[in-house]
């Protein structure tokens, strides 16, 4: 791998170095940048003749558009004739494949581990003199926001509830095969412990798992591309085993499987939002619900997205993402200070106890007996967060230069992970009590999109609470589509994280008009099935990408 230390480079040298780089800047202090004749946008194709500019990647660009636009008119025209196409594909690669994502999200889990205990996590990424780009209050809302906002929204309450009611039903078994939901062994008529064990299983699917799959993506993305001097694109990351080539079939290859990844990830979290943020107006407002409020909503969200798009990165989204922050933050106070609030407190310790107890089972990939379990929920989960990892590596990457290794792992991986405990336990917990407690069995019966609302109707100022709840959805779906266009659209213009904003638009309109296609054609099979589909592939692209996240750091000097 040809590299050259960038030390005692002169002012000038860096200068061309950053001038190379077309937006990524320069190293800091020492770092070794990889020697490549290839100049960030060479293969693209810029001109302003058509009224607005444009500067993208001919054949990524085309590709990923043309096969987008042709899977949204495909799955429009023949609503009928793909839902069951959409089933059977799940149910496919869920029942077959549940081992392969376990197995892929437990090497994610321990490579994040091993590099926060090595000398390679003194690596500081964007050269050893990197200063941060921003303060931590800043850079965990940003973190937190873009990973996983509308998913703890939906799943806070219907999530633990799930798993709950099924561990209390117990296990059933017919041909030999068991049919329940459970996790694991079940806690038949025992509320207490299957509280415990609805929660742990929920953590497992909310903590360090994902967050270690995010990791990977955006600390490969980052040593690549800020100390490397590469673009900011996926196939970076694999020059240490294709060399040149990334530049030529191979790279595309790897850029379109990330952006078909990016976009149906992206579009299963919008769908689940819209449904979400539907049923909240229809049972707080009246509003009637079905497909039309769903599109209309995803309409409406798209144009606040472009408006936010059009403002740039560091204000839209990062006002977007404060303004988010503590809007959750305050919904998060007020469950624990009018629910259950001891309950809640010491539910959190106990929680992550019981979590890390069922740890090992829980993320065991063979031999499991709670197939459903398994291949429902954590196959799907391992698949969705890993369609998601382009968009919130690249994402997580850009705000995050100047921390070391260590510092990056450590807050990727605990500070997300602990705020998700402490929602589940909250939220999950508030629901739980109300049914175990209260015996009030609404959240129970309501369906998985209604149960958030349901459960703060029975606490006090309910109009109020549902209406944050509505507003959270809404805003976490903006800055998701705000957010994922601009990645989308980095990995389409070549790398350039500076390209033209008409760009960025037509991405956020694809997302809304593919969340809107999904939703008609099947509804959240549909989207799940996509997610599953496009993450299969990208779990083989990342877990190469272990390989090369250690080459590149092995190479880097430790300070």
């Amino acid at each position: 791998m040809g590299e050259r230390n960038v030390d005692n480079t002169s002012r000038d040298e860096r200068h061309k170095v950053a001038e190379t780089s077309e937006g990524v800047p320069a190293p800091e202090g020492p770092a070794n940048l990889i020697d490549t004749d290839y100049v960030i946008g060479q293969d693209n194709l810029a001109t302003d003749k058509l009224g607005f500019s444009i500067d993208l990647h001919g054949k990524v660009f085309t590709i990923s558009a043309l096969v987008t636009v042709f899977f949204v008119v495909i799955t429009l025209a023949l609503q009928a004739e793909v839902e069951p196409l959409f089933n059977a594909m799940r149910d496919w690669l869920t029942g077959n494949l549940a081992w392969f994502f376990l197995l892929a999200g437990n090497i994610f889990v321990l490579l994040c581990l091993a590099l926060i205990v090595s000398p390679l996590g003194k690596v500081r990424i964007g050269g050893m003199h990197a200063k941060p780009d921003f303060s931590y209050t800043g850079w965990f809302a940003m973190l937190f926001a873009a990973g996983m906002g509308i998913g703890l929204m939906f799943y806070g309450v219907s999530e633990p509830m799930s798993h709950f009611g099924a561990a209390l039903g117990g296990t059933t078994v017919e041909d030999g095969m068991r049919t329940d939901w459970a996790p694991l062994g079940a806690a038949a008529d025992d509320p207490e412990a299957a509280a415990r064990l609805g929660m742990a299983a929920t953590i497992y699917h909310w903590g360090l798992h994902p967050w270690a799959i995010y990791a990977v993506v955006a600390l490969a993305l980052a040593i690549f591309s800020f100390n490397k001097g590469l673009p900011l694109t996926m196939r970076s990351i694999f020059y240490p085993l294709l060399g040149e080539r990334v530049w030529g079939w191979p790279g595309h290859v790897i850029d379109i499987l990330a952006v078909f990844a990016t976009l149906f990830g992206l579009a299963t979290s919008l769908g689940i939002g819209a449904s979400q943020a539907s049923a909240g107006l229809s049972y707080l407002l009246g509003f009637p619900e079905g497909d039309t409020t769903m599109v209309l909503l995803i309409l409406g969200i798209t144009a606040v997205a472009i408006v936010s798009i059009l403002a740039g990165v560091d204000k839209g989204v990062r006002r977007l993402s404060e303004i988010n922050m503590i809007l959750a933050v305050m919904l998060l106070l007020f469950v624990i200070l009018v629910g259950p609030t001891l309950l809640i407190l010491t539910g959190f310790f106990q929680n992550l106890g019981a979590y890390v107890v069922n740890l090992p089972a829980l993320s065991n990939p063979f031999g499991r007996e709670d197939a459903n379990f398994t291949q429902g929920w954590t196959a799907f989960y391992w698949a969705w967060w890993i369609s998601w990892s382009p968009f919130v590596g690249m994402f997580i990457a850009r705000v995050s230069r100047g921390r070391s290794v260590r510092e990056f792992l450590i807050a990727v991986l605990l500070v997300p992970s602990l705020v998700s405990v402490l929602w589940m336990t909250a939220f999950g917990g508030t629901a739980i009590d109300q049914l175990v407690g209260a015996g009030f069995e609404g959240v129970q019966d309501a369906a998985l999109e209604l149960q958030l609302f349901v459960m703060l109707g029975e606490l006090p100022l309910t109009a109020i609470t549902s209406f944050v709840g509505i507003v959270l959805v809404v805003v976490f779906f903006i800055t998701s589509s705000d957010s994922g266009s601009l990645v989308i659209d980095t990995i389409t213009a070549g790398g350039k994280v500076d390209a033209p904003k008409p760009q960025r638009v037509f991405w956020a309109i694809i997302e809304g008009v593919i969340a809107i296609a999904l939703l008609l054609g099947g509804g959240l099979i549909a989207l799940q099935a996509m997610a599953v589909s496009t993450g299969l592939p990208f779990t083989l692209v990342l877990l190469v990408a272990c390989y090369a996240i250690v080459k590149g750091l092995m190479s880097e000097p430790r300070g």
